[in-house]
């Protein structure tokens, strides 16, 4: 009578201890709360979108607050382009990063030329972004 082994051969430890660590080193790398400043948001934010953007008053672009939930091209006092109005896309945090990433990838045709490259500095934003709560 041949038994079993209790424990796996050595070699199938040492593969399946590196593959979880890989895995964790993927999940630290692309968890949400990682690499998010509210301040470095801000930062930003003045940096790259206030010559175009506001928290409260439109300017090019529409205002800001409250925008986390909304969808986008709603606002009734702001003229977006057409695509934007048709998009029925809701703004959250993952369409916001995708918006920032490629504006036109998201949406064709709409009428934003600026894109923010630094995945960093794109998690910050959306950071800033979502603490931008409409009063009711």
């Amino acid at each position: 009578m041949q038994t079993q082994p209790l424990l796996s051969p050595p070699s199938h430890r040492v593969r399946s201890t590196a593959t979880l660590a890989a895995l964790l080193v993927l999940c630290a790398a692309h968890s949400p709360g990682r690499a998010q400043s509210v301040e470095r948001g801000r930062a930003v934010y003045a940096a790259h979108c206030s010559s175009c953007h506001s928290v409260n008053v439109h300017g090019d672009g529409p205002a800001h607050v409250g925008v986390v939930g909304r969808r986008a091209g709603a606002l009734k006092d702001f003229d977006y382009s057409p695509a934007l109005q048709r998009s029925k896309l809701l703004w959250t945090r993952a369409t916001l990063k995708a918006w920032l990433t490629n504006p036109e990838a998201l949406i064709p045709g709409q009428g934003m030329d600026y894109q923010l490259d630094d995945e960093r500095e794109r998690e910050d934003v959306v950071a800033y972004l979502a603490t931008l709560k409409r009063l009711r």
